[in-house]
């Protein structure tokens, strides 16, 4: 079916597959956006990208995660971004966007998906954007010290992150590529009776000296299976800013930090190397 544009008819692009190393890729065209796609692998959605505009972000997991990189540093001021976890580059793609000359590395175990995108879903070749294939932990090992402002963990295979990513020793790593004033930002996926969300704010709570968590109120209290994005630094976090845009997003989260985020994590362990587990699988209606 098409859609009509100036009195014309427009036709909707078909999705496009390819198998790729973490399963079955699928790009689908957005229905309501004209160059815009999604990502999804095995059906779950993993990324959605306009190339129209690289600002856009569709999701409100990557909406939160926007939010960090526009508050990392003074507006339009450039910054040095690690991206462990590259699906379609939306997030390289929204800070090359709104931070010009911003020099950013993505690092993307699925070399398959990369090129998928790269053929797919081009992005401007003036960004400052470096994709490496491998491991998300000996990528970060690779980055010279001090040199990010911002490490954004988005790593998911077959919709769970790995184990060796949720460790106190693999954060040992990520304090080690960032700047003294550098941010942390992970995206965790939990649901009932979120233990891992739990460990995994009690190990970015060892980690770092300031920590908080952004998401839908309902996956927080267990109600649903979703994202939450926590954000730590050895600095304070601009929670106050990070807390109104995430109140007033179309789809409206919660912040937790200090006491509140302390008293959610409820006593937990951080998570070691020993001790780390992958996340939980989603449930399958989440996808329907």
């Amino acid at each position: 079916m098409g859609k009509r544009q100036n009195g014309r008819t427009r036709a909707t692009p078909e999705p496009i597959r390819r198998t790729v190393g973490g399963g079955a890729a699928e790009l689908v065209p957005d229905r309501e956006r004209a160059h815009a796609w999604s990502l999804l692998i095995d059906g779950a959605p993993q990324s959605h990208v306009d190339l129209d505009d690289p600002a856009h972000l569709d999701f409100a997991y990557q909406r939160r995660l926007g939010h960090v990189i526009d508050l990392a540093a003074p507006p339009g001021r450039p910054l040095n971004v690690l991206h462990l976890g590259g699906g379609a580059l939306t997030l390289a793609r929204y800070a090359a966007a709104t931070r010009p000359r911003s020099t950013q590395q993505v690092v993307e175990l699925d070399t398959a998906l990369v090129e998928l995108v790269r053929e797919h879903l081009p992005w401007d070749r003036t960004w400052r954007i470096k994709v490496r294939g491998g491991d998300a932990r000996a990528g970060l090992a690779k980055v010279p010290q001090g040199w990010a402002d911002l490490v954004i963990a988005d790593v998911f295979s077959g919709a769970r992150t790995p184990a060796h990513l949720t460790s106190t020793e693999f954060l040992a790593e990520v304090r080690q590529a960032l700047r003294p004033d550098g941010l942390y930002a992970a995206n965790v996926a939990d649901g009932a009776p979120l233990a891992f969300l739990r460990s995994q704010i009690a190990t970015v709570r060892s980690a770092f000296a300031y920590a908080c968590a952004a998401a839908d109120p309902a996956v927080l209290r267990g109600r649903r299976f979703g994202n939450v994005i926590l954000v730590a630094a050895d600095r304070e976090l601009p929670v106050a800013e990070l807390t109104r845009r995430v109140a007033t997003d179309p789809h409206p989260g919660r912040v937790e930090h200090g006491r509140g985020l302390a008293d959610f994590a409820g006593g937990a362990a951080a998570v070691t190397d020993a001790t780390a587990t992958a996340s939980p699988a989603p449930p399958e209606s989440v996808f329907r």
